[in-house]
């Protein structure tokens, strides 16, 4: 196995762990018994829909959450995608949309505050936060291994020996 599949496998590892570990351990100030991350991302992807408890206040906070849900979409999607049919340029392409989903998730973390929504984030957080850098750096080392791979193989029956 190629150190790209690790990479990648160790991502989708990551992600499926921060499903069953608890992403939020305090809300408000307040410690609360801890929220899996699988609660967590049905509590995002409903952040547009019209119901009595509003877990975010404003447009923006359910603009985040919904952008989080996408990410996580997009990783299943995307990084199965790459795999199975991807060229080495979509590839790259995948990998700098999961750097950029690193990017768009970072605002939990950096949104924390101990008056705030959420005030406290676990292991699970991190896990599945960190687990799009994984993501990032497992396409771009397969899609330069494509790169070197294609040229090792169509130059090396033309080397003079």
């Amino acid at each position: 196995m190629r150190r790209a599949h690790l990479l990648i496998s160790g991502a989708w590892l990551m992600q499926a762990a921060a499903w069953f570990l608890p992403v939020v351990t305090s809300i408000g100030g307040g410690r609360i018994d801890p929220i899996p991350g699988w609660t967590a991302f049905l509590a995002a992807s409903t952040a547009f829909w019209p119901h009595t408890d509003k877990v975010f206040s404003t447009w923006y906070e359910s603009l985040l959450a919904t952008a989080s849900v996408g990410t996580t979409v997009f990783f299943f999607v995307g990084s199965t995608w790459a795999l199975v049919r991807g060229s080495h340029s979509f590839r790259r392409g995948l990998g700098w949309a999961a750097a950029i989903a690193f990017l768009v998730n970072s605002h939990w973390y950096v949104r924390l505050s101990p008056d705030g929504l959420l005030s406290g984030l676990g292991i699970g957080y991190f896990l599945w936060w960190w687990s799009f850098v994984m993501l990032a750096i497992g396409l771009f080392d397969l899609a330069g291994r494509t790169d070197a791979a294609k040229f090792t193989d169509g130059q090396a029956s033309r080397l003079p020996r």
